[in-house]
């Protein structure tokens, strides 16, 4: 496959969804009557910890950074490695409350400040982020001496048009990672915009995306001022409807090409298989019952490919 060097997309025709509640967010077993989890998060001191979008908390000198609003609660959260300076991972919900759409980017323009919402996040020491102006768009991709990065959100803005506040949380600088144009408008565009399709089409679809940080091997490189710039971007995918859960992930390298027009098809993978390549255990707070069946495949005709 052209696309990654070191995986093989696993996509099975087989039919298999996970049993889960029709009232509630808390999924059930299987079979039998004891939920069974031995990998879930600790969530005794931020109770966020046991929604179903969280992956696996790291710890060690990474922090989880909430962020919410009082209508809409939680409007995304993130693990801040204030070690490698950037963030292991988003996660954030979407569910027939928050697809709702009373506030617009276009707005910004409006504003005393110049239509630029980009602003550092409160939450996390200012030294351990990037400069709001010039970092990315002063480095540039290796090998080239101007295709310069972008600030690329993790959490699209678009995914958080609910509320002026929370669409304004999602231009933190700890929601930005450093991508090139090819990849961030538009491969990442295109999933992102079919993630979006896909949160109207299910009761709740809870997700995960990030840049890989945590080996050599799938850091490109540094912007300017040392902030990581990663190999390889991904989403991972938890969807609840009246059928049950089902689980798919993407993967895209961050070439300086222009993907747009590929089948997405050729970006999917299974959880378990996102799990092995970043090493992150994505939907843990799952019983291992269901998240076994879950994330061990990718049921292609359920999430509309052939």
């Amino acid at each position: 496959m052209k696309h990654l060097r070191i995986l093989i997309p696993l996509i099975t025709l087989s039919f298999v969804l996970a049993a889960c509640s029709s009232d509630d967010d808390d999924p059930q077993p299987s079979g039998g009557n004891t939920v069974v989890n031995n990998n879930k998060n600790n969530a005794s001191v931020q109770p966020e910890l046991a929604r179903l979008e969280f992956p696996k908390v790291k710890g060690g000198t990474s922090e989880v950074i909430i962020h919410a609003t009082k209508d809409y609660g939680m409007t995304y959260a993130l693990e801040w490695d204030h070690n490698k300076k950037a963030q292991r991972w988003t996660c954030f919900v979407i569910n027939a409350k928050n697809r709702v759409k009373n506030w617009s980017r276009n707005q910004w323009e409006s504003t005393s400040w110049g239509g630029d919402p980009f602003q550092i996040d409160p939450k996390v020491p200012i030294n351990e982020q990037p400069p709001v102006y010039n970092e990315f768009s002063k480095s540039y991709y290796p090998g080239t001496t101007n295709v310069y990065y972008q600030r690329g959100h993790i959490c699209a803005s678009e995914d958080r048009v609910y509320s002026k506040e929370a669409n304004e949380q999602t231009f933190y600088m700890t929601n930005m990672m450093p991508q090139i144009g090819n990849l961030n408008g538009k491969i990442w565009q295109k999933m992102e915009d079919r993630v979006r399709s896909w949160g109207t089409q299910n009761d709740t679809l809870y997700v995960c995306k990030g840049g890989t940080i945590d080996d050599s091997f799938n850091i490109i490189g540094y912007t300017k001022s040392g902030f990581i710039v990663p190999r390889y971007f991904f989403m991972a995918l938890l969807a609840k409807n009246q059928y049950g859960y089902k689980a798919i992930a993407f993967i895209a390298e961050h070439l300086n090409e222009d993907h747009s027009k590929d089948n997405l098809a050729d970006y999917v993978y299974s959880i378990d298989d996102l799990e092995k390549f970043t090493g992150i255990d994505f939907f843990c707070n799952l019983p291992d019952d269901v998240e076994e069946k879950v994330e061990s495949n990718v049921v292609a005709n359920a999430w509309g490919f052939k």
